[in-house]
């Protein structure tokens, strides 16, 4: 039991130091930054292009590039698994191969899914 809290006293000491760390990066930055802050005129006004900002910047987005965006992270996490499958697929033999199938086959159903509800088509 006692080599089962060292265990515990470890991961705590670990804690304690990441604490004292961080907080001795705030102790830090409070004590060697500027006691008072440049308030000069303009200075936290928005910055784009050598413009000065105007009102009504907010404009409406189409929900459909979220779409593209969703489904490009989607297939994309989901090829990455593609990788290591091409290494364990060298050694384990015809199971992994019909995993893999049973795999692709819910990305193409979901690529038909989308395809069929005119989610790929860009105007």
């Amino acid at each position: 039991m006692n080599g089962y809290l060292d265990a515990y006293a470890t991961v705590a000491l670990l804690l304690l130091v990441g604490v004292l760390i961080i907080g001795g990066a705030y102790a830090a930055n409070r004590l060697l930054r500027p006691s008072r802050p440049n308030a000069a005129e303009g200075k936290l006004d928005t910055y784009e292009c050598g413009l000065d900002p105007v009102e009504g910047g907010w404009a409406q987005m189409q929900i459909r590039y979220y779409v593209y965006a969703y489904l490009y992270v989607l297939f994309a996490v989901e090829a990455v698994f593609l990788f290591p499958w091409a290494v364990v697929y060298a050694r384990s033999g015809m199971a992994v191969v019909l995993e893999m199938a049973v795999f692709v086959a819910v990305l193409a159903l979901g690529l038909l899914y989308a395809w069929r509800k005119n989610a790929l088509r860009w105007l």
